[in-house]
């Protein structure tokens, strides 16, 4: 698995490559995530931030940020859990201990050829919960699930866009789902934005609450472990594949 903290621009949405530059890094130093994709491979590797000398205070300004987002994901947690009739703190076990969460700043600079590139093909966030601080240029896309068509997200001034991930809509067991989404580019602005990607410790294991189960509403979703789908997905993110990269859909069981 590629150690991709701190500054890089190689980065692949679904295989095909960004038009970006991005900083990444972690909300807890020395983060454990598997040392491959492979089931059977129980060996842990640490990644550690990378951080720039200069200037001297980014490295303390962007955990201070990192501490006051997190804050703001466990509070939206909390909520989507009281909405699905548990528990305030049902979900922060997950994250409590030895969380995979990073932030990045992203950096989409002019493109002259704006129909032959995407700032970030098309997806869907893995984990938990997104909290998006953004610009003003705008480039963000949703996919309108009735017709299929893509829609600007019109920035907001001093608001964040919260997006729900992969793993709410199979904790949820599709009660909540999340939203397929992309960047398209700027022929004359450049574009900068920071998501904070609220992932679980390595060793989680994720499937739909029992609680939500019953006869008329089975399990929808086999389980599966964070980390080796972090570490799956993780190898196409900066090498294109043949094939088409981990989605929770691969876990999606027949109804």
């Amino acid at each position: 698995m590629v150690n991709a903290l701190g500054y890089h621009d190689g980065e692949h949405t679904k295989n095909v490559r960004d038009w970006k530059e991005v900083f990444d890094f972690l909300v807890e130093d020395m983060t454990m995530l598997p040392a491959s994709h492979e089931p059977d491979d129980k060996e842990l590797r640490i990644l550690t931030n990378q951080w720039p000398q200069y200037p001297s205070e980014f490295r303390e300004v962007c955990q201070e940020y990192a501490r006051e987002v997190e804050k703001l994901a466990y509070k939206l947690l909390g909520l989507i859990a009281l909405s699905l009739g548990q528990p305030e703190n049902k979900f922060n076990d997950f994250f409590k201990e030895h969380q995979t969460s990073l932030i990045r700043f992203n950096h989409y600079p002019p493109c002259p050829f704006p129909h032959l590139a995407l700032g970030v093909g098309r997806h869907k966030d893995a984990g938990a919960l997104t909290v998006l601080a953004q610009d003003d240029v705008g480039g963000l896309e949703v996919r309108r699930k009735s017709d299929a068509e893509w829609i600007p997200v019109r920035p907001t001034p001093n608001a964040y866009i919260i997006n729900v991930g992969d793993m709410v809509q199979v904790w949820s067991n599709d009660k909540y789902e999340s939203v397929e989404h992309r960047v398209v580019v700027n022929t004359e602005k450049e574009r900068f934005s920071i998501p904070f990607f609220f992932f679980p410790a390595h060793h989680v294991m994720v499937k739909p609450l029992e609680e939500l189960l019953n006869d008329d509403n089975p399990a929808k979703y086999r389980e599966y472990n964070w980390g080796k789908f972090f570490a799956m997905r993780n190898r196409s993110d900066f090498k294109k594949l043949d094939v088409e990269n981990i989605q929770i859909h691969h876990f999606r069981l027949p109804q």
